[in-house]
């Protein structure tokens, strides 16, 4: 009798402890800082900012409920995914989007298995349903494919069959940077709209509206640091003005912090290389290179910031710049497909010491 009630004791109080625990896990839940890109993304199409025609068409599309099979095309973080998501929450409404819309990265499920399981099953589903606010819903579901210039051809052969199939129900959106590894076919299919790189101005307009939302000090010359490192990508200099906070604290952001952030290659080093090239001594060259390889400076930077000086170098003619440059495409091409970063730059190195020796 004692170990029943006893027994009764314990699971009379556990819960009151399990209450406890998911309250404690429900205020931990609230208290989770959210990534400022995803924060700050528009959650309409109004607030997307500098693709005009896009958002003209988008708006139109909205008024009369139809949209087209679209194919959006352009450098990273200009906004292609966060357009359709915007526009998709405007067509449906908070209770439908999660019920219309299926989204997939490409390039991760880029077979064509992916096509006739996920896809096909997804556009032959009939919809149902009506918005709560009394707006009428489009009779028709989204499937947004990102990033699908990494879909073998294979899976984009298979495609153009469902878009024609299935177009009474269902609107493809295909997201992609390089729209000449989509196939014809497809192409032809969808309305293409290119996004442009945001310009210095738009970027420094957003950045110092999230500065101005989240207390964060940053002087002019650090947001124009921040917008030259970030080369036109939205997502990329938010992401370096969030990590630039929490790394300094809450307290004024320097330009050294965002250059360190985002890895760029000290004037020195790149100077201290150019000089031992000048020496026309290899064994100089070898430790320089060396040591900046030891020190973590990416191979792929470096060639970025190299390019932009020797391109500004006035001690050298158009045949010797454009032998080097030649030599920092193949450069590049061979660290995209995993060469070794020292021998490559040991490589690079050479010739452009051979190019200086020639103009002595």
């Amino acid at each position: 009798m004692q170990a029943f009630l006893k027994g009764a004791g314990v699971t009379g109080i556990k819960p009151a402890k399990e209450k406890a625990a998911a309250g404690t896990s429900g205020e931990s839940k609230k208290q989770k800082s959210v990534p400022w890109v995803e924060k700050y993304r528009p959650k309409c199409v109004s607030e997307v900012a500098f693709q005009e025609e896009v958002v003209a068409m988008l708006k139109k599309s909205l008024e009369g409920a139809d949209l087209p099979n679209l194919l959006f095309y352009g450098p990273p973080g200009t906004g292609k995914t966060s357009t359709i998501l915007a526009a998709a929450r405007e067509l449906f409404g908070p209770e439908l989007y999660r019920k219309r819309i299926l989204e997939l990265n490409a390039s991760d499920e880029r077979g064509i298995q992916v096509v006739r399981e996920k896809v096909k099953s997804f556009a032959k589903l009939t919809v149902a349903g009506s918005r709560s606010d009394g707006k009428t819903a489009p009779p028709f579901k989204i499937i947004i494919l990102d990033e699908a210039d990494s879909m073998t051809n294979a899976a984009q052969a298979a495609l153009r069959r469902t878009m024609e199939r299935e177009s009474k129900t269902t609107r493809f959106c295909l997201i992609c940077n390089y729209i000449s590894r989509i196939i014809e076919p497809l192409t032809s299919r969808c309305s293409k709209f290119r996004f442009k790189p945001l310009i210095d101005s738009i970027q420094e307009k957003r950045l110092l509206d999230i500065c101005e939302k989240e207390n964060v000090q940053c002087r002019s010359e650090t947001i124009d640091i921040l917008i030259n490192v970030s080369e036109g990508d939205l997502r990329k200099a938010i992401t370096y003005l969030q990590c630039a906070t929490r790394l300094t604290g809450g307290k004024d952001i320097t330009e050294q912090v965002i250059r360190e952030i985002a890895g760029v290659v000290p004037s020195e080093i790149i100077d201290s290389l150019l000089a031992a090239c000048h020496s026309s001594s290899f064994e100089k060259l070898e430790t320089v290179v060396k040591n900046m390889i030891n020190d973590g400076y990416a191979a792929t930077q470096l060639i970025n910031q190299l390019h932009d000086v020797i391109i500004d170098k006035e001690d050298l003619n158009d045949q010797q710049k454009s032998a080097i440059t030649l030599k920092l495409a193949e450069v590049d091409k061979c660290l995209a497909d995993g060469a070794d970063e020292y021998l490559q730059m040991i490589a690079l190195s050479a010739v452009i010491m051979q190019q200086f020796t020639q103009s002595i």
